[in-house]
């Protein structure tokens, strides 16, 4: 049984009054939707109240969901829908300052094997300073897209459904951030400054 068949059997018990079932897919997805709405809103409890606010505008809207798209690409998009109101409702800033993209694209990544020196760890951090830097400079629309593939693993017809565009945008918007990011990194990879 593949995951979203998983998915899909919790959200007919959900929808069938089971309410484990949905603290299941609470917990499977939290860190998660925690990560998108990290995306729009700086400070952590807020991010916990947004979080749970999604949590529960999926549950109260779960009869709606029909198995059309993801799961997980329906519980995006109302995350993503609650930070845009919360920020909203309160008048603060729009994305693009307040992310700290950094933080985001180190988000669940571990390495196997540690071979760092000295120099290649100032060289790491070169790198990553600069593609945070190109991450906070670039349209909202490009991070996105990219953020979605890159740190959430999401494929192009999930990103699609999760923002409501077609295919090829997604495909266009992720070229064109991988393109700003590969042009501002080139030149460290090639031992320049």
């Amino acid at each position: 049984m593949s995951d979203a068949d998983v998915d899909l059997l919790l959200v007919r018990k959900v929808q069938q009054g089971d309410k484990a079932a949905f603290d299941l897919l609470v917990r499977k997805y939290q860190n998660r939707v925690l990560g998108v709405i990290s995306q729009y809103i700086r400070h952590s409890g807020d991010i916990h109240d947004v979080a749970q606010e999604s949590f529960i505008s999926a549950y109260r809207a779960i009869g709606n969901f029909r198995g059309e798209s993801a799961f997980y690409s329906w519980l995006y998009r109302i995350a993503v829908n609650t930070s845009k109101n919360w920020i909203k409702a309160r008048g603060c800033r729009p994305p693009g300052s307040d992310i700290d993209v950094a933080d985001a694209i180190d988000y669940g990544m571990e390495p196997l094997t540690n071979y760092d020196t000295p120099d290649t760890l100032i060289h790491s951090h070169q790198v990553a300073e600069v593609i945070g830097q190109v991450m906070e400079e670039m349209p909202q629309d490009l991070r996105l897209t990219i953020t979605m593939r890159e740190v959430e693993g999401m494929s192009y017809q999930e990103i699609a459904e999760a923002i409501d565009i077609p295919v090829g945008t997604v495909r266009s918007r992720i070229f064109r951030a991988r393109e700003m990011i590969d042009n501002r990194i080139r030149p460290l990879m090639e031992g320049g400054d």
